[in-house]
């Protein structure tokens, strides 16, 4: 059964984790000279995460596609740092799916414990609008 509003509405969201690589650092994907997470990789994270919140319930030939995207990266994420993101959809009309984004550490457990969440690294909103992907690429 999926996770659903106090409405009873389902919820569609999606978390995801990464662990940050030398080819996650604004060094190595160009948007600065310092070797922490990058926002381009941060945002392509984010990104990702509405993507997996929208695929269970795509119709066959179905995708979606980005089109609008307010983002604050608010914090550094070192090399071998992980990172959670998170995206929950709030606010559908059609096809236009808006989802709201957000990353924030995760501190490694110590012991039997699990993972805890930390600080909060980015906070914004994906807009994503569903095509049929034929139909789409057909355009180009």
């Amino acid at each position: 059964m999926a996770p659903s509003d106090a409405a009873g509405t389902p919820t569609v969201e999606a978390r995801l984790r990464f662990e940050v690589t030398d080819d996650d650092t604004a060094e190595a994907v160009g948007s600065g000279s310092l070797p922490v997470l990058g926002t381009p990789r941060l945002l392509a994270w984010l990104e990702a995460a509405t993507v997996a919140a929208l695929e269970p319930g795509m119709a066959q030939g179905a995708t979606s596609v980005g089109t609008r995207v307010e983002l604050e990266h608010r914090g550094a994420t070192p090399v071998g740092g992980v990172v959670e993101v998170h995206a929950t959809q709030s606010y559908l009309d059609g096809r236009l799916v808006r989802f709201s984004v957000a990353a924030r550490e995760v501190v490694p457990a110590s012991g039997d414990d699990t993972d805890q969440l930390g600080k909060v690294l980015a906070t914004g909103e994906i807009t994503r609008v569903v095509v049929d992907a034929e139909r789409f690429m057909a355009r180009l």
